[in-house]
């Protein structure tokens, strides 16, 4: 008898019956009743020997994580290990600094620990252009598009970051707003935050909409203690704006902490808007006005793609996942406001 067997008897998923068999917490009592009577009633044996050699040749996955104040990935890490566990997977968690490379980092646990496949949940282009290839298990981007790279064991799934971004200054000149600051983000052209700001780029400009790189853009870590720094930068650079728009909900949170400081009401004197759609958002006063990525599809998809991968079907893959707008209390409409019509 096998643990299918035992799947197929007590009505059970496969990786259910592993839970159990494994004394995981995270099975209903009635569950586990019902799968331990069916291997009580057949005498069945788990192969210990069997288990202690698959664990040998490996059978982890890595999770490596670009920061560890990153609240976007915190929810995607939760999503993936519940997906993981489901799937009789293990998977261990490494955080990484935001400036960190993850492709040696990958290459020394793939010499260490041997995973199956490696989740990267943030990365730089560059990184892995110059040493990737040394990297052989499946591997799957998450937040960041390896397309261009075309390695045969790397997919990726990311939101469209131009695009959204471009809606989010859209939404702002859209209320009035013609002095926009954009924080966050390293500029490099194999980073994130280097697209959103194109997309930035062509809202200003189809806008009609001056902007100075130099004057209205301030870089930051992904952090609550950096962006509240950056924003008193920006602000006492460039103290006629009337909106931020912050390159991640964390860094939105930290410049309305910052403005909070500096005697600023928001949304009546400044108005902020943030990036990902994290559930602090919606509980921060104001509540934060955003685009929220989907983590749900991020992860669920990253997932399965990783899994088919590991189990040799198809080729890479690269897909783009959508995003939305969600309004919130953090942009206000600008009372000096000028012309409304967008520049033909």
């Amino acid at each position: 008898m096998t643990i299918k067997d035992i799947a197929r008897l007590s009505g059970c998923g496969v990786a259910t019956v592993s839970r159990v068999l494994n004394n995981h917490p995270d099975v209903s009592e009635k569950t586990r009743c019902k799968v331990m009577a069916v291997v009580e009633e057949h005498g069945f044996q788990p192969n210990n020997n069997a288990k202690h050699l698959k664990q040998q040749v490996g059978t982890g996955i890595a999770i490596l994580v670009k920061g560890s104040q990153n609240m976007l990935f915190a929810d995607l890490v939760e999503r993936i290990q519940v997906l993981l566990r489901d799937n009789d997977r293990d998977a261990t968690v490494y955080y990484l600094d935001e400036d960190a490379n993850e492709v040696t980092n990958a290459i020394q646990l793939c010499r260490e620990r041997k995973p199956v496949g490696i989740l990267f949940l943030g990365g730089n282009l560059e990184y892995f252009r110059a040493s990737f290839r040394h990297v052989k298990v499946p591997c799957v981007l998450l937040t960041n598009s390896a397309r261009e790279l075309d390695f045969e064991n790397l997919s990726s799934l990311t939101t469209n970051d131009e695009a959204a971004a471009f809606q989010a200054i859209d939404y702002l000149a859209g209320r009035g707003h013609r002095k926009i600051g954009v924080l966050g983000g390293n500029w490099s052209s194999s980073q994130i935050s280097y697209r959103r700001l194109q997309g930035c780029q062509r809202a200003f400009e189809q806008w009609g909409l001056s902007f100075d790189l130099e004057r209205q853009t301030e870089p930051s870590r992904y952090s609550m203690a950096d962006a509240y720094e950056a924003a008193k930068r920006l602000l006492e650079r460039c103290p006629e704006l009337t909106a931020i728009f912050a390159m991640s909900d964390v860094m939105a949170i930290g410049v309305i902490r910052a403005l909070r400081d500096l005697g600023k009401r928001v949304p009546e004197d400044i108005s902020v808007m943030g990036y990902d759609g994290i559930s602090i958002a919606r509980y921060s006063v104001p509540r934060l006005t955003t685009i929220c990525q989907d983590t749900r599809q991020l992860a669920e998809q990253g997932v399965k793609v990783l899994l088919d991968s590991i189990e040799g079907e198809g080729r890479p893959v690269h897909k783009v996942v959508p995003f939305r707008m969600l309004d919130g209390e953090s942009v206000a409409q600008c009372v000096n406001k000028v012309e409304r019509g967008r520049s033909k």
